[in-house]
């Protein structure tokens, strides 16, 4: 059981320099073991009969200033058992790198294109990684984490893993160097086990992006911004419109901008659903976050 057979892919943003790998397999928590990424220096990809010390020693090597290939290249050289591991890297210039062992078992193949690299063993056929390629290649438009989404699902659509699909993850990382190695983490997901692996790390990285607006919506808040609040929660709620809680602070944005009776009637019909929003009102009244006259406005009959 001690291997990753699985596909995934690499990648920097060209207009960002965000970095990102995403993966999915027929394996339970694939992530844990061939997602790695750090903040300003770059991502792998460790699978096949995976060692996961490509990860952290692979970053740790671009840290001290070595491309992806140079590290990579290292790190084969080390390894007493190159023949069976395929592995990724990408840093923090865009330099991509590629190893598949010619004993990874077939489909196996990869392929190393501007800034990225996608790549894949045990497939049900030699067309995923080609694929995965066009995908990432086609969809420029799309932010880097949807841009390797859609590749992933590519590789699935083209017959993906052999032995079906269990788990997916992604991680996208900073393109600013971080003072430790666990900041600049944008987006880090992960499906340990599940019958639709992708459609469950698509839906999680569409509330990942619900909680970054609704995250931008405090920040104006705090700031006294309270048109830009008010506009924040309602993306955010526009995107996971399932998250009551959203729709709850969204109302209090509105509020705050002054548009009292929009903010009345979204609270009533929040609390209707869900009572326990009534009680938090009541609770931000008494720490003074709200001004009693607004509680006795939403709830007149107290």
């Amino acid at each position: 059981m001690g291997s990753w057979l699985t596909y995934s892919i690499v990648a920097r943003d060209k207009r960002t320099g965000i970095m990102g790998v995403g993966v999915q397999s027929h394996y339970f928590s694939v992530g844990s073991v061939v997602t790695w990424g750090r903040a300003g220096v770059g991502v792998v990809a460790t699978q096949s009969f995976a060692d996961p010390s490509y990860g952290p020693l692979g970053l740790e090597l671009m840290a001290a200033g070595r491309s992806a290939k140079q590290a990579l290249e290292a790190l084969v050289k080390a390894d007493v058992r190159p023949e069976v591991r395929q592995v990724a890297m990408v840093d923090s210039h865009g330099v991509a790198a590629v190893h598949t062992g010619a004993e990874c078992t077939p489909y196996a193949g990869h392929i190393l294109g501007d800034g990225f690299s996608v790549q894949a063993n045990l497939m049900d056929n030699d067309t995923i990684w080609g694929a995965m390629r066009d995908a990432y290649v086609d969809n420029e438009n799309l932010e880097l984490p949807e841009r390797i989404l859609a590749a992933l699902e590519a590789a699935e659509a083209a017959g993906g893993d052999i032995r079906g699909k269990q788990s997916a993850a992604l991680l996208v990382v900073d393109s600013k160097l971080t003072a430790n190695a666990w900041s600049g983490r944008l987006i880090e997901l992960r499906v340990e086990d599940h019958t639709e692996p992708l459609v469950e790390l698509k839906r999680l990285l569409r509330l990942r992006r619900a909680y970054d607006w609704a995250d931008r919506g405090d920040e104006y808040m705090a700031a006294g911004r309270h048109q830009e609040s008010s506009e924040a929660f309602k993306r955010a709620f526009e995107l996971a419109p399932e998250l009551v809680e959203l729709r709850y602070w969204w109302a209090l944005g509105l509020y705050r901008s002054g548009r009292r009776a929009e903010a009345i009637h979204e609270l009533r019909e929040v609390c209707a659903k869900e009572p326990r929003w009534k009680k938090l009102l009541r609770l931000l009244v008494n720490a003074g976050r709200l001004e009693p006259q607004f509680y006795d406005e939403v709830f007149p009959q107290g």
